[in-house]
């Protein structure tokens, strides 16, 4: 059975290089944080929420992996582990036997599978929907940046006046006047920025996450297919 170290490893390399490019831009993003630091705030809450519920499911493995390793190779106090929560069906049905009696009928196994791959399937659906909600909290920062632009600019527009015949003035109300809008550019900009970086990032610890299941499965196939009999 090949265990999930390496699918962390390479998280951790990413995270670790992500850090990294962070750092080194780490002026330009605290100034595109404070743009709107409480939406921001909550993408990046988010992400970190996201990235430790996808390494606790690649952790949640192991567990598994070292039962079965366990079962495999008949190491004494078996009964004394803990039982598997993701392989429950396959403890149920081959109990403490360990010998060449064990068999499965090809029905079995693919009643088996099928819910061991449904059981995986499931476990990632949260991490799916918090990738969606990244994408979701920066066009919501989006469209709520635009809104402010777009009613500061009419409300620049609607205060200019030249009955005065001082351009000077008005130029200077005019600048002043634009300082609302750019708020809320910056904070449309901002939080786009933010959303999608962060499901950028999620999307790669997703797919090293599907890549660990995915090999679980396979390994987990193997095994069972050597203990059936047609």
């Amino acid at each position: 059975m090949t265990k999930p170290t390496r699918f962390l490893v390479r998280m951790a390399i990413f995270l670790a290089l992500v850090t990294v490019v962070a750092v080194l831009l780490v002026g330009a993003l605290l100034d595109a944080f404070m743009a709107n630091a409480a939406l921001n705030g909550m993408i990046l809450a988010t992400l970190f929420i996201g990235i430790l519920y996808i390494v606790r499911q690649v952790m949640s493995l192991a567990p598994e992996v070292t039962w079965i390793e366990s079962y495999r190779t008949g190491q004494p106090g078996l009964s004394m582990q803990q039982a598997p929560t993701l392989l429950a069906p396959v403890a149920t049905m081959l109990g403490e036997r360990r010998d060449d009696r064990v068999s499965l009928s090809a029905m079995s196994l693919r009643s088996l599978l099928d819910s061991i791959d449904s059981r995986l399937a499931e476990s990632r659906d949260i991490s799916r929907y918090i990738i969606g909600l990244l994408i979701f909290l920066g066009l919501l920062g989006t469209f709520w940046g635009l809104l402010q632009t777009v009613g500061a600019v009419g409300n620049v527009i609607g205060s200019l006046s030249i009955e005065s015949g001082d351009i000077g003035s008005v130029f200077g109300d005019l600048k002043n006047g634009l300082e609302s809008p750019l708020n809320g550019m910056a904070t449309a900009f901002s939080s786009s920025l933010f959303g999608l970086a962060g499901s950028l990032v999620l999307g790669f610890m997703e797919l090293q996450l599907g890549q660990a299941q995915n090999r679980f499965y396979n390994d987990l196939e193997e095994w069972l297919s050597g203990l059936t009999r047609l």
